[in-house]
């Protein structure tokens, strides 16, 4: 039986190895000193196989496979399993973090440092997540797991933890510390680490290098206490993100084609409080508060100022824009009043959710509403990742992408079924709209998702993520672990899902990577690589390539100075390359261009709605419009209407000359005739007709042809033009 504890000598930290060691019992145990106020231990073969027999909660171990060449690699095989009654391996072993029953009985966060760089944020990320577990009451036993810095952090639990919990608690902390491995954390079958003192492939060992190795041998953790890390842990998630930005309902403010701000996102339903303030009585109340939180929510909700300005003389909760508290009575406010009023609160709402100081924890099932989307959309990402294949070559790149630009616009709506246009998911995917338009086509026909509402107006399509994905839940679980889902921990999945989703969109989407350059599929290889080295086989099941694939990629991918390759495998360099990369090859500005294209669309396929709403609107109802390109002022008391629609004289929408309106170019004018009579000047140029057209006299032996353009004269009541019988007609029309 072996004991450890910590002493403290001069001030400073140390490790005191006390033995008991039976008859005959192992030995081999150094001190080692090491670059912090403490002294670590490294522990001999035989005393770190007697560890791991007293700490591990299986009777049996995993050891290290070997190539062909002999080499120890770094896979741990189930056809290498040893009982731990045999002798200790010449080779690294691993022991398993839960029981029998997939229970977790302990924890490791495997924090990777393959590199200088690596090793430094392990470190780093080790230092404070171990002052985490400390703070919350569990006792964190931390380990330098090999020669090149990286970290092991160790809890031994006295009761077995779910698998949910820990899953919980491996992915908040994932987004938190970028280095942390979650392989292993994340196997409840067959996950497993090196334990304290297990030799490195690469030499050395994993020693202790700091907290109390009686804490494995003798375990204090509780779930409770583990329920606590997964809450504070949510608590620093929810805070990142809010910095971060990662929501829309931080994002920065746009106006829309009225001048007013609003915030960018699918629009989605007000949030029970919200909608709750729209319906109620403000009249015998705090009218100010109620249009305040009714006007927050909207504005979070990605409402527009027109969505709610269409409410405002019969929603109850609009009441404080309607009237004024005069003299205990409410007195109705002008029509312009009533609008300023409404347009001053909905611009200092949209500012205030912007700034990310609204408390989105007032809505009491916001949390329960964001688990329930996180929990579906890792569902579709889990299966997704389970046939990289799928996502490899033809229209892969594309679909992948797309199916997580619909995944972040779900976990945004905390819905499944969200409205998506092909223009946005283009600019979020990186791809052309009709790309994401045959993406979204092909995902459909494969199952992935599902169109819930066709397009209709100025609304685009719903689609529904994974309409076939279940999530599947433990009841007994639930019961026994009330601390299943912490508060606030919905919310944190959701960010931290909306993190990962949206870095590695946002680093598949770019110039360098569109068709023409490297491509859709380098794009996305370089979004799974991250600064800490990955080897072949891991990016090649990544991206669901084959070998060969894989480093044709790869090799484009150095050779365009993105990546660059160690002895360990490829990873990022510290600084991204990706603009100078593009600029060297003359690819910068494409996505840019594309977005400046796709707004333009957007603008004009508004215009011609508001032109066709106005049309279908009472003539006595109309408001009146300016002239195409007549300036206009803009009012601060409601939505400035849009000018009348330019059309071609055969009474047709004229987009050309709406999209030169637009941009603020001139186009070209017709060639004017030149007239070849004095009739034909006289009648053009002094009398302001307008030509229609011109035909040739016919020969005089041939037989007399019908005027095509006497009748139009005559039934338009326009007086005859003057003919040039001598070598065409000329047809004209007088305005007025």
């Amino acid at each position: 039986m072996k004991a450890w504890r910590r002493i403290g000598s001069g001030g400073a930290n140390a490790l005191e190895l006390l033995r008991t060691y039976q008859e005959g019992g192992p030995g081999g145990e150094t001190i080692i000193a090491t670059d912090r106020n403490f002294r670590a231990i490294k522990l001999g073969v035989a005393e770190a196989w007697a560890i791991t027999a007293a700490i591990s909660p299986r009777p049996t171990v995993r050891v290290a496979d070997l190539n062909d060449e002999g080499d120890t690699l770094n896979s741990y095989p189930p056809q290498h399993i040893t009982p731990l009654t045999a002798a200790a391996p010449e080779r690294p072993w691993a022991i398993y973090l839960t029981d029998a029953a997939q229970r977790y009985r302990l924890l490791c966060f495997d924090l990777d440092g393959k590199t200088p760089e690596a090793a430094e944020a392990a470190e780093q990320d080790a230092a404070a997540l171990a002052r985490l577990l400390t703070d919350v009451g569990l006792s964190p036993v931390v380990c330098q797991s090999g020669p090149r810095g990286g970290r092991h952090i160790w809890i031994a639990l006295r009761e077995g933890a779910t698998a949910a919990l820990v899953h919980r608690l491996a992915r908040l902390a994932k987004a938190l510390y970028p280095t942390l491995d979650l392989s292993p954390i994340m196997n409840a079958a067959a996950g497993c680490v090196r334990p304290p003192g297990a030799p490195h492939r690469h030499g050395g060992s994993s020693t202790v290098i700091d907290g109390e190795l009686h804490t494995l041998t003798q375990p204090s953790g509780t779930v409770a206490a583990v329920a606590a890390a997964v809450e504070r842990l949510a608590q620093l998630v929810n805070d990142h993100a809010a910095a971060t930005r990662t929501d829309t309902s931080t994002a920065e403010p746009v106006t829309d084609g009225t001048k007013h701000p609003h915030i960018p996102g699918t629009k989605r339903p007000l949030a029970p409080a919200a909608a709750a303030a729209l319906r109620a009585d403000a009249s015998t109340g705090d009218a100010s508060a109620v249009l305040w939180r009714v006007v927050t929510g909207a504005a979070a909700a990605h409402w527009q100022y027109t969505d709610l300005a269409r409410s405002l003389d019969t929603a109850p909760g609009l009441e404080h824009a309607r009237t004024r508290h005069e003299d205990g009575r409410r007195v109705p406010r002008r029509a312009d009043e009533r609008a300023r009023v409404l347009r001053r609160q909905w611009d200092r709402a949209v500012a205030y959710v912007a700034s990310g100081r609204r408390v989105v924890g007032r809505d009491d099932t916001f949390d329960v509403r964001a688990d329930a989307i996180a929990a579906h959309v890792l569902a579709v990402q889990s299966r997704a990742d389970a046939t990289p294949g799928r996502w490899n070559d033809g229209g892969g790149p594309a679909d992948r992408r797309v199916l997580d630009a619909l995944s972040i616009l779900a976990l945004q709506a905390l819905r499944a079924s969200v409205e998506a246009d092909t223009r946005r998911l283009a600019l979020m995917a990186g791809v052309g709209r009709e790309t994401a338009r045959t993406a979204l086509l092909r995902l459909a026909e494969h199952g992935w998702i599902i169109r819930t509402q066709e397009a209709e107006g100025r609304s685009a399509a719903h689609w529904k993520i994974g309409p076939n994905v279940v999530v599947h839940s433990n009841p007994v679980d639930d019961r026994s672990q009330v601390a299943h889902r912490p508060p606030g921990s919905g919310t944190a999945e959701r960010n931290s899902l909306l993190l990962e989703l949206t870095n590695r969109l946002d680093a598949a989407a770019h110039d360098l990577f569109t068709h023409g350059a490297l491509g859709l599929h380098a794009g996305n290889v370089y979004a799974r690589c991250t600064h800490d080295p990955l080897p072949l086989a891991q990016l090649a099941h990544l991206t669901g390539s084959d070998a060969a694939h894989a480093v044709r990629t790869l090799t484009q991918l150095i050779e365009a100075d993105v990546l660059l390759l160690t002895r360990d495998g490829w990873h990022r360099p510290a600084a991204d390359r990706r603009d100078a990369a593009a600029a060297a090859r003359g690819f910068d500005g494409r996505l840019a261009a594309r977005a400046e294209r796709y707004a333009l669309e957007r603008e004009l396929w508004a215009w011609w709605h508001d032109e066709l709403e106005w049309m279908n609107t009472k003539p006595a109802e109309r408001a009146k419009r300016p002239a195409p390109g007549q300036l206009v002022l803009v009012s601060d008391i409601g939505p400035a209407p849009r000018p009348m629609h330019p059309r071609r004289p055969d009474g047709r929408a004229d987009y050309f000359a709406a999209r030169c309106i637009l941009t603020g170019t001139t186009p070209l004018a017709p060639p004017r005739p030149v007239p070849v009579s004095d009739a034909e000047r006289l009648i053009i140029d002094i009398l302001g007709a307008t030509l229609v057209g011109t035909i040739q006299l016919p020969d005089t032996d041939a037989e007399t042809q019908p005027d095509r353009f006497e009748g139009t004269a005559q039934r338009s009541g326009a007086r005859q033009p003057y003919r040039d019988r001598a070598e065409r007609i000329t047809s004209v029309r007088f305005a007025g």
